[in-house]
């Protein structure tokens, strides 16, 4: 709905944008040509390597690409690829490409933070492009860089470099708080319009995609709170379609050089282009740790090409910028989100999906319940987030009014992933924590505040359940980061990787969370790939994160003793109102492992000795609630209108 239909948020737009925008939004088109001017002249055209491959690190991971295409034909593409399952490999084999690269550099992602991880990869970015490497960086604009000072500083730095923006709000590079609020009035539509997509491409030759953004947290560096999330490296001539994608991307009028944007454009005139961006690292240890395996052939050889895993029938399906326009076809509008609802259907046996946020869009809805409603259904294994473990309080708060229905009508079996995991790819040291023995009675520590909680911070506001920070989350699709605290003290994991495999046989990786948000709002990016030796080593993965240690599972709750059968029908009719959701009591809860005699492998919730092999551990296990159960139940009883651009 537009400014017309809520003429008060149009007024207060407008009272909001003089004092926001200042002489930003006045800037004429001379002015932004000299900020242009500024930006272009002070770019460098210095190189510092004149050899033919610009001085790019010798790599084992070229050498297999170079195999890949060696061993392909157009009728038979081969393909190399290796899942990235531990957080700093993931790191570890990004800044090795950008190292390795002697052409080009292409990077695609929603999140750039300034953080160590991030900062390393951008210090090894403007380096490539000082040694004549071609780098081009392409940033969603609501998660792009923290200051408009870095900004200013990469818009002028090279010829070599380039930076654009994905559909900027307001001719802003960056949004203050009020103008979160004007463009939620003015321009609902665009600011909701995100590219989620993810794409790290090397010579058009070695790509990588998946669920992580460029933040200590999905590397394993944080010292309080770290992603569980899946990347893919691949080679081979699919290389070929990603560079097509991202230059769709690249050359899409929504894509806007940085320079060219008011706020960035007012910072040239008034102070010129700054140094170089680069802070100092909070954990200089590690980033050395990282950069020694990083010119270590061994190392390489034995993380990623030793595992590369030799595949046939690989596919990449990507939105397209045209995704984002109002005058596209339903069949258009959502490739990604199309393909992966066709696999699912087609499935005969099993379907294994893993998401962070199980809030199902409504075609997404059709085709599960479908599957159920088969004579002989497949079995539909669900891995997500728990309460405790998710980084999005509303997310969740959601998917909890739908558990009946997901257990009865499309009859998932939910394992919700604990925020302590027993058996998790995940590694203490990088983090930077202090590694002395943890308290377990001890409260959790303070987490470390949100992106968005920052910039609120800076501000002098504060966020909590139902307020500024919430609504502000919702509003731009982040499902409102606010983890909850836990009643002991420790790392946590969140999930963060979106996966599936259907029938043991096609494996995808990407960055669609099956979910109103992908379907409908943010462009997404995934790898097919129909082979089942890649589809078994995924399936692994997955199921290592459904493992008992690892997840509590969804079961039935034990039904009243008195009227249960009204008890069924309140909750039932509860659940199906369209705003609200009243009923305090709801069909089913988790539940913990006890392994015993004849528990081994666990059963399926469904299955007649569930019980007695499980354990109930209320709805929400690790977490004290204290106040926050209220917020739970405000917003199930009241927030199901947001799911569509959850």
């Amino acid at each position: 709905m537009g400014a017309r239909g809520r003429p008060w948020l149009a007024l207060a737009a407008l009272l909001l944008l003089g004092s926001s925008l200042g002489g930003c939004a006045t800037m004429s088109t001379p002015q932004r040509e000299d900020a242009e001017r500024i930006a272009n002249s002070a770019r460098s055209t210095q190189v510092d390597c004149t050899a033919a491959d610009a001085c790019a690190l010798a790599s084992p991971l070229h050498d297999l690409a170079d195999r890949a295409l060696a061993e392909s034909t157009s009728k038979s593409p081969r393909h190399y690829v290796v899942l990235l399952d531990k957080g700093p490999d993931a790191l570890l084999a990004r800044v090795h490409l950008i190292r390795s690269a002697r052409r080009s550099i292409d990077l695609q992602t929603y999140i750039f933070d300034e953080d160590d991880s991030a900062q390393l990869v951008l210090d090894e970015l403007q380096a490539a492009a000082f040694r004549g490497v071609k780098v081009r960086l392409l940033l969603d604009q609501l998660s792009a860089l923290e200051k408009v000072s870095t900004l200013a500083a990469l818009s002028g730095l090279h010829a070599n470099f380039e930076l654009r923006l994905y559909n900027p709000v307001l001719d802003r590079a960056r949004l203050s708080t009020p103008m979160y609020v004007v463009a939620s009035a003015c321009c609902w539509r665009t600011l909701n319009r995100r590219m989620h997509s993810k794409l790290l491409l090397v010579d058009d030759a070695i790509g990588i995609t998946g669920g992580r953004n460029y933040q200590d947290d999905y590397f394993d560096w944080d010292a309080s709170y770290n992603f569980r999330d899946r990347d893919l490296l691949i080679v081979g001539p699919v290389a070929g379609d990603m560079a097509k994608n991202f230059a769709a991307f690249w050359n899409s009028p929504r894509s806007v050089q940085a320079e060219r944007l008011g706020d960035v454009a007012h910072y040239l005139r008034t102070h010129g282009v700054p140094p170089p961006p680069h802070q100092p690292y909070t954990k200089p240890g590690r980033v050395r740790a990282l950069l020694a395996d990083v010119e270590d052939t061994a190392v390489i050889r034995d993380r990623f090409v030793t595992p590369a895993l030799a595949v046939s029938g690989v596919q990449f399906i990507a939105d397209l910028p045209a995704k984002h326009r109002d005058s596209a076809t339903d069949e258009y509008q959502a490739p990604a989100s199309n393909v992966l609802q066709q696999l699912i259907a087609s499935a005969q046996d099993e379907v294994l999906l893993q998401t962070p946020y199980l809030v199902l869009s409504k075609p997404a809805q059709r085709v599960f319940r479908a599957l159920h409603r088969q004579p002989d259904p497949p079995r539909v294994l669900i891995s997500t987030n728990s309460l405790a473990s998710t980084d999005a309080f509303i997310a969740y708060a959601i998917s909890y009014k739908y558990k009946r229905r997901y257990l009865r009508d499309f009859g998932f079996e939910i394992h919700e992933f604990k925020p302590f995991p027993e058996d998790a790819p995940f590694e203490l040291g990088p983090t930077g924590a202090d590694l002395g023995e943890v308290d377990a009675s001890a409260p959790a520590p303070e987490r470390r505040p949100t992106r968005l909680e920052r910039r609120l911070a800076e501000r002098g506001l504060h966020s909590d359940p139902g307020g500024e920070s919430s609504m502000l989350g919702s509003l731009l699709g982040s499902s409102g980061s606010l983890p909850v605290r836990l009643k002991r003290a420790g790392i946590r994991m969140g999930l963060h990787a979106k996966s599936m495999v259907v029938d043991g046989r096609v494996g995808v990786v990407g960055t669609h969370n099956f979910d109103p948000r992908s379907d409908n709002y943010n462009t997404e990016s995934a790898v097919v790939i129909a082979d089942p030796a890649f589809a078994q080593l995924l399936a692994a993965s997955i199921r290592r994160d459904m493992e008992p240690g690892n997840a509590w599972v969804i079961g039935r709750r034990d039904p009243s003793p008195v009227l249960p059968g009204i008890e069924f029908t309140l909750a039932r009719i509860s659940e199906r109102m369209p705003i609200f959701d009243l009923w305090p009591v709801k069909y089913a809860t988790s539940y913990e492992f006890v392994p015993g005699p004849g528990c081994t492998p666990p059963p399926s919730p469904f299955a007649a000795d569930f019980r007695h092999c499980h354990k109930p551990v209320g709805d929400f296990p690790e977490v004290d609630l204290g106040l926050k159960w209220l917020g739970v139940r405000v917003f199930t009883a009241f927030g199901s209108g947001l799911a569509p651009i959850l």
